[in-house]
């Protein structure tokens, strides 16, 4: 049913059509509904056992039913399994791992043969994911889909997205903070970098001049000279400074001719003897 149609009944007509869509599969959201001018009339009339029944879809689980179930209407087998899926819902939003003793008292269900036909069902409805563990006795949930905010629950919200706006900004600030030490860390990286190239870069230079500087190096010849003919020269001994002379061919052969002679003689002694 559209909420054009809704808004166009009133009374009997009213009650009857919002009691049609507590029955409506996949409708889990009922603020909506709570909010149209001509249901909330509904509320102070003749069918507000009606009204107090869709505030309860939307805000209430099976076990406020169970408490206020003599001045609300009686549930239909539908209605009865909504408000059951509604309930898990409600638990899943606060507990991962719901226990089957959990469930069962809340449900008010008999075995867990229906406990597990019940979240079967809800799974297959997509309104919870997550998977049963027969062994420990529990279902595992991943994830499940929200209900409708009630207007006590609004003063927590806001303190929770008050407290993790606060705890963004820390974190923000604290990024902010580091990217600063970050910065001046690089900075003085860079100072000191310069400083080094300009050490190295002096000490090139000076290595270089010191090896182009002629004290370093044997003096010139033009210096020699030049310190030679300012000294006054010293005499020199004719003697020291006549060296003596390699004979030549002429004297090599005259010694070699007066061995053979010498040789000569000897061999005519010989002879004689």
């Amino acid at each position: 049913m559209e909420v054009e149609q809704l808004l166009s009944l009133s009374g009997s007509a009213l009650a009857q059509a919002v009691s049609s869509l507590l029955e409506t599969p996949g409708l889990y959201v009922f603020s909506d509904i709570l909010e149209l001018p001509n249901v909330r009339e509904l509320e102070n009339g003749p069918h507000a056992p009606v009204y107090q029944l869709l505030n309860l879809f939307a805000y209430g689980t099976y076990c406020d039913y169970k408490e206020r179930a003599a001045s609300l209407p009686e549930l239909t087998p539908a209605q009865r399994n909504k408000l059951r899926h509604l309930s898990i819902i409600s638990l899943a939003s606060n507990l991962k791992c719901l226990p089957y003793s959990l469930l069962l008292q809340q449900l008010d269900l008999k075995n867990v043969r229906e406990l597990e036909d019940l979240l079967i069902e809800a799974v297959y409805c997509d309104i919870i994911q997550g998977k049963l563990d027969q062994r420990n006795q529990q279902v595992e949930v991943d994830c499940s889909v929200g209900r409708d905010l009630g207007p006590n629950e609004l003063p927590n919200i806001i303190n929770t997205l008050q407290e993790w706006c606060a705890g963004c900004e820390a974190v923000l600030c604290g990024i902010e903070e580091q990217v600063s030490r970050a910065n001046q860390y690089r900075e003085s990286q860079l100072k000191v970098k310069v400083q080094v190239e300009t050490e190295v870069s002096n000490l090139q230079k000076t290595l270089k001049a010191s090896a182009a500087s002629p004290s370093s190096g044997p003096a010139p010849a033009g210096a020699a000279s030049n310190q030679d003919a300012d000294q006054p020269a010293e005499p020199r001994d004719p003697a020291s400074s006549q060296e003596p002379r390699q004979p030549g061919k002429k004297s090599s052969k005259a010694a070699r001719q007066r061995q053979d002679l010498v040789q000569v003689q000897l061999r005519t002694r010989g002879q004689r003897h």
